[in-house]
């Protein structure tokens, strides 16, 4: 789910839509949270379906720790790619706003974080953009993300978070866990997919079977 004060835009026939804030989001607000209606497709999902709508899973989804693709519900799926992003996913579950977002601002991801199984090229033209997105990027780039999302994470309880009530699970006590020691900091290499773990997994259970 994505913040509420934020909208759907159309960008350029190049980019295509965007979501922009429609008010101040501070620093350390949630921006998104994955939430229970968010849509889980497995691997095995998304072979059965037709290739017209691979193609659409395969633009608007995300890879998650478990191989998944997930596809979100409403807008947030036309969050862009920024190389100065002002909002990254977390090992939380939801993704945090890394600096003020002001009205009219659009709402920017680094999609390094997604898992991405191949190289994407970059049209964000800001004078710090990688050009290429790569599988890579996750491995290279995790430990400064880490530095950003805890610089953001001290100010989760100190600005209004109207996304608070759909995060699931324990999240919030992990948070206050982290505020009274940072050494209970999730990091976001949590999301990080090991396919090649998986598919080891996935070898000795055939395996098993077989026996």
């Amino acid at each position: 789910m994505i913040h509420p004060s934020t909208e759907l835009r159309h960008i350029s026939d190049a980019i295509g839509n965007g979501v922009f804030a429609t008010k101040f989001i501070p620093e350390g607000t949630l921006v998104y949270v994955k939430d229970a209606l968010e849509i889980t497709i497995s691997r095995e999902e998304f072979k059965n379906h037709i290739p017209e709508m691979q193609v659409i899973i395969d633009k608007y989804s995300y890879v998650d720790e478990n191989g998944n693709l997930i596809l979100s519900w409403d807008i947030g799926k036309f969050v862009n790619h920024c190389c100065n992003f002002n909002t990254i996913s977390t090992g939380y579950g939801f993704e945090i706003a890394v600096r003020d977002i002001f009205p009219g601002e659009e709402i920017t991801d680094e999609y390094g974080v997604f898992n991405l199984e191949s190289e994407m090229y970059l049209c964000c033209k800001h004078k710090n953009c990688r050009g290429i997105l790569k599988p890579s990027d996750f491995d290279d780039n995790y430990q400064k993300w880490d530095k950003i999302i805890q610089k953001s994470l001290k100010k989760v309880f100190e600005v209004e978070q109207p996304l608070f009530p759909f995060l699931e699970g324990n999240t919030l006590e992990e948070l206050k866990l982290y505020i009274k020691n940072p050494k209970n900091y999730k990091s976001v290499y949590s999301l990080r997919y090991k396919k090649e773990a998986a598919e080891s997994i996935e070898v000795t259970s055939v395996t098993n079977t077989l026996i």
